[in-house]
């Protein structure tokens, strides 16, 4: 009879089979309750199968991700339960939990409406409250065929046909609802909670090919906590209110336009931003030992597949063909140019680390459908580096990097960064044996640097190991931005080399480095973590001089131009409107500083400052008020509270 393994260590014996739920309610009522699957010797296994030998269990409950997995993934069923009882001609085709959520994909012909959306949501709290069980059942491959297309169930039944022969056709069923599904599932629909809501509807193409037929997909979001859900459903609305393209427009920053879908026409303000993060960045990097080059937008076909990124990267690229039959790509990517800039002249490994950077334009083709905002762009600006070094000094070079990236990060209000480690892909390039040596000398920089990190399997680039840097923002937000990877690959495959100490050539090292990662998404970020209300040194627009009445036009003119002397950003306002109407206007432009000037303030050669946020105003004489406001503007790094807004 099976003997059980906890986690603590503990073993618990047993006189006949038991299940995940007996062991649960052995341990204590509080985890009976709270349990919702359970892991057999590693794999997620349904609360109630029945454990014949030995083995080491855990038991999963809602606190744990692979809990709160489950539960996302039985609300998707229990929502097309519910669409099923309340529109039986809707076909239920793919369901799954995703982050912070879950969907379902229907075929219906007449589209849901928001209104159907409550009456579903109404329907999962009833189905719920009736508590149904949930049990698994194995089904003949051609029997479980014919079942849903008897139901009428056509996209199903093309599931089903699609599964290997070799695995085992499991349904579920719960109440007189049966779905296809591999599992786990919960006990019963009562311990999905009511920390669930539906959020959205949204087309979806079947298996995501826009050949095949257009369905609805329901969008939702689940819980483990009643709590959880409307923290969650609070930061939902802080998104929108934060949402950096509707901030875009009311600051005048930038815009999009079918004409160059997933590309920025930046406008002067947001133009000044960019160049800001251009700036700060140059600075960082000079004083790090980085020098800076620019490399071609289109180059041949060749060299693209000497790289790998041909193969590995081809579907997103843009090519054009010359008259002379020669095939271009634009870059993608920007390593194969740097590569060319380092092999060009003879190196010695005197002048290595060879720490060489770019801001280079690259260009990917995103789905449509992908598209989002900064976020999501087709044209966008790399921060990049490549850092050319022997093997012995890449532990020094990744640390280096590694301080350096979160001390830029702490610069813009990010202190909450979170690393992951990202190994060899399946689509990647190089061997086993180089990849093993990138993955170890990696792996041993980030150890070296004593910072904690988390492993991420499988999503490093196709040529070479990485690290990612992911940025918490002031909803809580999680942001993949910056990013380190060794690379043993693209030197090699390109024929980059520098003469060693005994004289014979050897392959450097290649570490890319991006720090923003993309200016463009970077920006985006920004605009949301402080809600439009930049920090001044990064504010497009810092100060706006404006004045009461028309007679103080010509001293107006004269602050602003002694303002501009001072490097400060600018605007004159000498519009005839009245002084409340132009601050609610530059307010909503989230203008750091509003400078009046009246009849008073000329005769006192003084200005009104009031700052954005603030309640009332500071008279300060115009001397005064220039010194604190340049030095307002060069205190990067000193960040205002409004970040948490």
């Amino acid at each position: 009879m099976p003997d059980i393994r906890l986690p603590d260590g503990s073993v618990r014996s047993y006189d006949a089979p038991v299940s995940g739920a007996d062991i649960a309610a052995d341990i204590g009522k509080g985890l009976a309750r709270d349990a919702l699957a359970v892991r057999v010797d590693g794999v997620l296994t349904d609360l109630g199968t029945l454990l014949e030998a030995d083995a080491e269990i855990a038991i999963v409950t809602g606190a744990q991700p692979e809990g709160l997995e489950l539960l996302r993934h039985d609300a998707a069923h229990v929502m097309a339960e519910a669409v099923k009882e309340l529109y039986p001609e809707t076909q239920v085709t793919i369901g799954p939990a995703i982050e912070n959520g879950f969907y379902y994909d229907f075929a219906r012909e007449q589209p849901f409406t928001l209104e159907d959306l409550e009456g579903i949501e109404a329907r999962m709290r009833e189905i719920v409250a009736r508590d149904e069980p949930i049990q698994r059942e194995v089904w003949d491959r051609d029997e479980a065929v014919a079942f849903f297309r008897e139901l009428g169930e056509a996209y199903k039944a093309e599931i089903i046909e699609d599964i290997p022969s070799g695995e085992a056709i499991t349904l579920y069923r719960q109440g007189d609802f049966i779905d296809l599904c591999r599992g786990p599932h919960l006990p019963s629909t009562g311990r999905l909670g009511s920390a669930f809501k539906l959020t959205k509807v949204a087309g979806a193409y079947w298996r995501g090919d826009s050949r095949n037929a257009m369905l609805q997909r329901i969008y939702g979001t689940a819980w483990a906590t009643d709590k959880q859900l409307r923290v969650y459903l609070h930061q939902l609305e802080e998104a929108e209110r934060r949402d950096h393209r509707r901030l875009g427009r009311e600051m005048d920053l930038f815009h999009f336009q079918e004409e160059a879908p997933g590309a920025v026409f930046w406008h002067p303000k947001g133009w000044s931003l960019f160049l800001s993060l251009i700036d700060y960045m140059r600075r960082r990097q000079q004083a790090a030992g980085y020098v800076e080059i620019n490399t071609p937008d289109i180059m041949d076909r060749g060299l693209w597949e000497k790289s790998g990124h041909w193969e590995s990267f081809g579907e997103h690229m843009y090519t054009t063909e010359t008259p002379d039959d020669r095939i271009y790509a634009v870059k993608p990517m920007n390593c194969p140019g740097g590569v060319q800039v380092f092999k060009h002249g003879l190196r010695s490994y005197r002048e290595l680390p060879a720490r060489i950077a770019e801001f280079g334009k690259v260009h990917r083709y995103e789905p449509s459908g992908a598209l989002h905002g900064l976020m999501r762009v087709r044209a966008f600006t790399q921060d990049d580096a490549h850092i050319f070094c022997t093997p012995e000094q890449i532990t020094g070079e990744c640390i280096s990097v590694c301080e350096l990236i979160l001390s830029i990060y702490r610069d813009f209000g990010f202190d909450d960064v979170h690393i992951k480690f990202a190994d060899r892909p399946e689509n990647r390039v190089g061997s086993d044996d180089i990849w093993d040596k990138s993955e170890a000398a990696l792996s041993a920089a980030i150890e070296s640097s004593g910072l904690d990190y988390t492993l991420n399997p499988g999503e490093g680039a196709f040529y070479g190991p990485k690290l990612e840097f992911v940025l918490r923002d002031a909803i809580g937000r999680d942001w993949q931005c910056g990013t380190l990877q060794v690379d043993l690959n693209l030197p090699e495959r390109l024929g980059a080399h520098y003469i060693g100490e005994d004289g014979h050539k050897h392959t450097p090292v290649m570490l890319h480095r991006a720090l923003f990662g993309s200016l463009e998404r970077f920006a985006g970020i920004l605009i949301e973590h402080y809600a439009g209300k930049l920090p001044m040194w990064l504010a497009p627009l810092q100060v706006a001089v404006t004045t009461i009445t028309s007679d103080g036009d010509d001293y107006a003119r004269e602050v602003a131009q002694q303002l501009r002397e001072n490097g400060l950003r600018v605007e004159l306002d000498l519009r005839n409107e009245k002084i409340n109407y132009k601050v609610r206007e530059h307010s909503l432009q989230k203008v750091p500083v509003l400078i009046a000037v009246g009849k008073r303030e000329v005769e006192e050669r003084s200005v009104s400052i009031r700052r954005l946020g603030a309640k009332g105003q500071k008279s300060l004489s115009l001397e005064e008020a220039i010194r604190d406001l340049k030095a307002d503007a060069e205190r990067v790094g000193d960040l205002p509270a409004m970040a948490a807004d």
